[in-house]
């Protein structure tokens, strides 16, 4: 044997639970108290790996470590073809055995899952999980005692949210667009529908009705960068 054989540093149960008690110790003195939401898969997309209809039921009080000690990682916030789009990410880090103990155990997960959203109390903001790094540090005494959580700022894409927190579920009610205040009504108030059964909605609309949309602002601000009296902008002018 190469390695001197009076010292086993993947066998010492002993020091690995004392590694594990230091390292949940500290996230305990230097970290924050966030909230992860499990995400309910009700029909999962086998070809594109995803849920357009999936949910968010339950909420989990856990304590993580932030890494990124210098604010927001990512591309920050920058104006694309769509509007103003922000993408902070951040990376957190929590404990194995906290994790299984409050919310693996009660889940039925192994580990912290991709798609699943955690609630940072201090920014009032959901971020979602797109990675998980099960090997931050590596096998220290032999042992895994922490994951990192690479997470980037959540854009609600129409999920349910039902977690009975009305601070956690305002992202929902804040941002869904109901159909139903664009629909036809009879004289009595009540909905016109089509043949099968769902309601109809009026074919011209303002849009700029959408308290959460800001098309106005993206007008007047657009209008002094782009020129749209230009038929052809790689020109140069010559038509």
């Amino acid at each position: 044997m190469a390695t001197n054989f009076y010292f086993n540093n993947f066998e010492a149960s002993a020091e690995q639970t004392l590694i594990e008690d230091l390292v949940i110790e500290s996230i305990k003195m230097y970290g924050h108290d966030v909230v992860y939401l499990p995400r309910t898969i009700i029909n999962r997309d086998y070809v594109f790996n995803e849920d357009s209809v999936s949910k968010f039921v339950d909420q989990y009080s856990i304590e993580m470590y932030i890494r990124d000690v210098d604010g927001f990682q990512g591309e920050g916030d920058f104006l694309s073809k769509f509007g103003v789009e922000v993408r902070d990410q951040i990376t957190f880090t929590v404990a194995n055995r906290r994790f299984e103990e409050d919310i693996a155990s009660v889940e039925d997960i192994t580990r912290p899952r991709e798609g699943d959203i955690i609630y940072f109390p201090l920014t009032q903001s959901h971020y979602e999980i797109k990675f998980v790094e099960h090997e931050a540090v590596f096998y220290q005494l032999g042992e895994l005692q922490m994951y990192d959580l690479r997470c980037e700022l959540y854009e609600y894409s129409g999920e349910e949210f039902s977690t009975g927190s009305d601070l956690l579920d305002a992202i929902e009610d804040n941002t869904k667009i109901n159909l139903l205040d664009y629909s036809l009504l009879t004289q009595d108030g009540l909905l016109l529908s089509n043949e099968t059964g769902g309601p109809i909605i009026r074919e011209v609309f303002n849009i700029n009705t959408i308290t959460q949309a800001n098309n106005n602002i993206y007008q007047t601000e657009s209008s002094s960068i782009i020129d749209f009296s230009e038929l052809d902008p790689f020109s140069e002018g010559a038509y």
